[in-house]
């Protein structure tokens, strides 16, 4: 697969963009691990705001592999323009123009995934975009507004006519947000709609799944979201998989241990204190619960985390309770 000037080894895998979970730490990690590429968390098109830390992590790609990709959300077609232009200023390799977040918040502000009942404005911000840069731009998208009003083939048809060089689907509605199973049939007819690569997104969460998905609606590759939460070796093992390489296993209790202190300390790293030791916390509650351990201990173990209030406290506890782990199992 080829987008703009970089190329990718078929199928790929992705990392999705995640508000609040996919910023710098996990995005390296998940590179590391052998995922394909990894799109940066959803930034605001109003460069006013972006003095505030939260954008402030958010635009930040420091020693982040190529290709950089840098999601944008926004529905003017100037303040897009302008915000795609000062990325790619400071490192963006590929602008992606978000369509997909069903959040109210969101969506109020008709922006997100609001913005598929406009296809005519979709076409406005597209063109801005791809006349702004001359970096590939990308679109993620939902299948539609609901199931009554699902254009996705419109929308996916509009894209590669305004220079849209990949085109990433969810496959629910704006409506569904994230209940109900995604409709990868709905994903194929897109595929089938135009001739730019296409990512199949929604409920991917097993190299076996990975497959299916990718005979059934002939995408690319896939992009894995919520699946990689505490298990950002999963988009790897997947991409691996698909490649016919050898598959990494998943990492022993010893290697977890090490990854995780790794991700936890490049969040305090990222973040200070005490918002790394706050940020820190969703992690590992999602790490503990891929150790597939017994209930009451995970629950233990998560609330002793918890009460951690510094960056050495909360790496003193998850030590105790890995290395701990990591003897029994040894």
């Amino acid at each position: 697969m080829k987008i703009g000037s970089h190329h990718f080894a078929d199928p790929v895998v992705f990392l999705a963009p995640m508000a609040g979970i996919t910023d710098r730490p996990f995005r390296l990690l998940a590179r590391r691990l052998g995922a394909s590429a990894a799109v940066s968390e959803m930034v605001t098109s109003d460069t006013r705001l972006w003095n505030s830390d939260k954008s402030r992590h958010r635009l930040d790609h420091r020693q982040e592999p190529r290709p950089r990709i840098v999601q944008l959300l926004g529905n003017e077609p100037g303040p897009l323009a302008a915000a795609a232009r000062e990325n790619v200023c400071r490192g963006a390799d590929v602008i992606d123009l978000n369509l997909g977040c069903p959040a109210k918040k969101v969506c109020s502000k008709a922006a997100g995934s609001a913005l598929l009942g406009e296809p005519e404005r979709v076409r406005e911000l597209l063109q801005a975009l791809t006349e702004a840069v001359t970096v590939p731009v990308t679109l993620k998208m939902r299948l539609g507004l609901d199931r009554e009003r699902m254009n996705g083939e419109a929308i996916a048809a509009i894209a590669e006519d305004s220079g849209i060089s990949m085109l990433t689907v969810h496959g629910r509605t704006r409506a569904d947000a994230y209940r109900g199973q995604a409709d990868y049939f709905a994903i194929e007819r897109i595929v089938r709609t135009v001739s730019i690569p296409v990512l199949a997104n929604g409920d991917i969460t097993s190299l076996q799944r990975a497959r299916q998905v990718i005979e059934m609606t002939g995408a690319a590759g896939v992009m894995i979201g919520r699946a990689a939460q505490g298990q950002p070796w999963l988009p790897g093992q997947i991409r691996a998989a698909l490649a016919g390489e050898p598959i990494p296993p998943a990492p022993d209790v010893a290697t977890r241990l090490g990854l995780i202190q790794d991700h936890i300390t490049e969040l305090h790293t990222q973040y200070g204190e005490p918002q790394g030791v706050r940020i820190a916390r969703k992690h590992l509650g999602w790490y503990l619960q891929g150790l597939g351990l017994d209930e009451a201990w995970t629950r233990a173990a998560r609330a002793d985390l918890l009460a951690a209030r510094t960056a050495s406290e909360q790496l003193r506890r998850l030590r105790a309770h890995l290395t701990g782990i990591a003897s029994e199992a040894a």
